[in-house]
């Protein structure tokens, strides 16, 4: 499966709301799930980003489908990032010309 890094930033209505912010993420993970694809970590940070999950996924599609539906819901926004594995790095740099 593809692997992606996501990084969430709180809205003003998720600010808000931040008491229920862990059973929203709990929540968030197992719709990911059930949407075929798998989550590896999330952690809430500091800094500009409120959060950063590691997840897999079926396909580009589904991990769209997952942002959309999140940012649909006004909580959070969303930057998500297709990320690759060593091995996959090497096998892309060696299609390099």
């Amino acid at each position: 499966m593809a692997k992606y890094v996501t990084l969430y930033k709180l809205t003003d209505q998720g600010i808000r709301d931040i008491k229920n912010g862990p059973a929203r993420a709990r929540k968030a993970a197992g719709a990911w799930e059930e949407m075929g694809g798998k989550m590896l970590g999330l952690y809430a940070t500091q800094g500009p980003y409120d959060y950063v999950a590691v997840t897999e996924a079926p396909d580009d599609e589904a991990a769209a489908a997952f942002a959309l539906a999140l940012g649909s819901q006004g909580n959070v926004t969303t930057l998500t990032m297709k990320a690759f594995d060593m091995d996959e790095f090497e096998r892309v740099v060696k299609k390099m010309p």
